[in-house]
């Protein structure tokens, strides 16, 4: 790797750097092919501001790689697997809570925003990410505009859910705009796979996602079960039994209502009651 030395540093532009941070420091240079492959080794010796600085980084980087046609599959691995802080091996097994959000309208708000929407995107997964790790739960997977993640107990599961919600409502968004994700969980025991769970609970949780609104929370009777006595100022209101879409069976769909939540949506996104 050629040396880069004060001068030339100095000369680049900020776009040759993966993370610029609050106060103009500049980090890990991806101006070549050597630097970038020296970029993709250190990265997780630099420490980043944020979750959500952190991610924009990786982003860049992994663009800077692509168009010198690396493919970092190694490195990629490791950074998804440091994300959620555990892989397929350390995640619960057993019975287990699943929560998948969804950004709702996310086509409408990639042409509006245009440009703008990867860093909207960043800073909703940092939101979720956070309040995840903060009741104790694991990342399982994010891509496009999902976020699955799970929960050794019903109660934590929940609890970030509500959390998620008024962490969104409390952001402030781009040109006005109102960013909202519909989050459905569902509690069973899904086998746990080198890729991460599969089985009917995840089936059932992502239809429950599917069915709610932006801002809404929904819940299957067997997490209303798992929950038992619900804390104060927490309330399930039933919605009815529902055929989701591939499912077997209908479910009982509850909509979590607490202080800080929106309350009244349209009725909830599935062709017709069982």
């Amino acid at each position: 790797m050629a040396t880069l030395d004060a001068r030339k540093r100095a000369s680049l532009p900020d776009s040759a750097f993966a993370y610029v941070d609050s106060k103009g420091n500049r980090r890990l240079p991806i101006n070549d092919e050597s630097h970038v492959r020296n970029a993709l080794s250190r990265f997780n010796q630099v420490k980043f501001e944020s979750e959500e600085a952190r991610e924009r980084a990786f982003r860049r980087l992994l663009k800077a790689a692509t168009n010198y046609g690396i493919a970092p599959i190694g490195f990629i691995t490791r950074q998804l697997r440091q994300a959620r802080g555990a892989d397929s091996s350390d995640l619960p097994s057993g019975a287990v809570t699943l929560l998948l959000s969804d950004i709702e309208g996310s086509t409408t708000l990639v042409q509006d925003l245009g440009e703008g929407y990867p860093s909207v995107l960043e800073q909703v997964r940092a939101i979720i990410r956070e309040t995840v790790g903060r009741h104790a739960g694991y990342e399982v997977d994010s891509r496009a505009d999902e976020f699955f993640a799970v929960f050794a107990e019903a109660a934590s599961g929940v609890a970030a859910a509500i959390e998620i919600q008024r962490g969104l409502q409390d952001a402030k968004w781009p040109g006005g705009h109102q960013v909202r994700v519909r989050i459905g969980l569902n509690s069973g025991s899904p086998a746990v796979t080198d890729t991460g769970y599969v089985g009917l609970p995840v089936h059932v949780m992502a239809r429950v996602c599917n069915a709610g609104h932006g801002g809404q929370v929904l819940l299957t009777e067997a997490t209303r079960s798992e929950l038992g006595a619900l804390p104060d100022g927490i309330e399930l209101d039933s919605l009815g039994e529902f055929a989701l879409a591939g499912l077997p069976e209908p479910e009982t769909l509850f909509q979590v209502k607490t202080h800080g939540l929106i309350e009244q949506f349209p009725p909830l996104r599935v062709a017709d009651s069982a």
